[in-house]
């Protein structure tokens, strides 16, 4: 009889370890065992949120303007996130946490084998969101910062059968260190992707095929070596992030005799750090908690389950020799500057929110002193009243 018992109990104890793991893995971060109330929320989010160096030595100059970003969101009025998702940035993982991973009052309906998700604002079917995984790729296959600007307006007015004049577009994207994105894309071009269904729309029109020649012949690239895929001086790996973040009708576009080689370059650059520094918001694979942290703070949305950093990619499992390193870095010269200029401006202002959220915390405990101060006082008086009429009478 004892012994059934113990096999009773022992099961019991099992299924409910069972069921603990197995809730874990569905909904990884939800729950908090540490937390008192069981789920992550803002008093448990200064753990997870990595602490600022307090060594860091900045390399640029940034205003207060450029550091400071906190936009009042409105989902229930006409404003839009619209995502620029660079090829091999983490931007799959990205996008799949804004439609599945933000705590709304109306959360996007994402239904088993579909695709896209619905998004819509919490009081009309109309979407907050411009994403892959939301109105999917409507202009185009990874749209750049040129076509999404001069696309994004029309698609969601013919979406909506409306003209909307009074919309706020909030562009965001995911910045990713160059040689470790090249490698990675080169990976995805060996297992034969393509991306040739991309538009690469630009002044009303897309690219020739002598503007914009193809590095293979047949359907894909498929088994390419990485010293093929180096040698193409037509690949659009090359400094992508750069290409994709400028303005592209400053320098004619695809055509390029329209501008010098060594200008075309300075002012594709230059027109990229603009754009970057002038979005709502960007951040970087490499710090997810750091990316997850400036986005809540500068849209005011709260995510449900907490960034993992995932450093085990296919890019970080190919060997190198110095001299294909140093190759790379001399094909992406351009997004290797601006990822320094976005790493150093990232930091900053991780750092400059931080403090002022800390800041801020300091205020409002200031304020709450003093009127527990005077309970605690209050509480003394008569202690001290008759402490005085002692000394009064001596």
């Amino acid at each position: 009889m004892v012994e059934r018992s113990s096999k009773f109990l022992l099961i019991v104890v099992g299924s409910v370890c069972f069921m603990l793991i197995l809730y874990q893995y569905v909904a990884p971060g939800v729950i908090n065992f540490g937390s008192p109330h069981g789920y992550f929320t803002e008093e448990d989010e200064g753990d997870i949120f990595p602490t600022p160096d307090p060594h860091y030595v900045k390399k640029y100059y940034f205003p207060v303007r450029d550091l400071e970003r906190t936009i009042d969101f409105q989902i229930k009025g006409e404003d839009v996130i619209v995502f620029l998702h660079i090829q091999k940035t983490g931007g799959t993982t990205f996008g799949r946490h804004l439609v599945q991973n933000v705590r709304l009052e109306v959360p996007c309906d994402c239904r088993p084998g579909q695709k896209k998700c619905t998004c819509y604002r919490p009081n009309r079917k109309e979407t907050w969101l411009f994403s892959r995984f939301s109105t999917g790729w409507s202009c185009g296959l990874h749209a750049d910062w040129t076509e999404l600007t001069n696309c994004v307006p029309g698609v969601l007015n013919k979406k909506e059968n409306k003209q909307k004049s009074l919309r706020k577009f909030y562009y965001i994207t995911l910045l990713r260190d160059p040689v470790s994105r090249y490698l990675s894309e080169w990976r995805h071009v060996q297992r034969g992707a393509t991306w040739k269904t991309s538009l690469h729309m630009c002044d009303g029109r897309t690219p020739t095929p002598e503007e914009l020649p193809s590095c293979y012949e047949g359907s894909d690239w498929s088994g390419c070596t990485l010293q093929q895929f180096m040698d193409c001086p037509y690949n659009l790996a090359n400094n992508r992030q750069v290409r994709m973040l400028a303005d592209l009708s400053l320098v004619g576009c695809y055509n390029m005799s329209t501008v010098p080689e060594k200008k075309r370059a300075q002012l594709l650059l230059e027109s990229a750090k603009k754009n970057l520094r002038d979005m709502a918001f960007f951040g970087l694979t490499e710090y997810q908690r750091k990316t997850q942290f400036l986005f809540e703070r500068t849209f005011r949305l709260r995510f449900i389950r907490p960034f993992m950093q995932y450093n085990s990619t296919r890019a970080a499992g190919v060997d190198l020799d110095n001299t294909t390193v140093q190759r790379i870095e001399e094909l992406n010269e351009l997004d290797m500057e601006l990822y320094d200029y976005a790493k150093d401006l990232f930091q900053q202002r991780y750092q400059y929110t931080r403090q002022q959220e800390r800041r801020q915390q300091r205020i409002k405990n200031h304020i709450l002193w003093p009127s527990r101060r005077t309970e605690e006082a209050g509480s003394r008086l008569p202690t001290e009243d008759y402490m005085n009429q002692i000394i009064n009478r001596w």
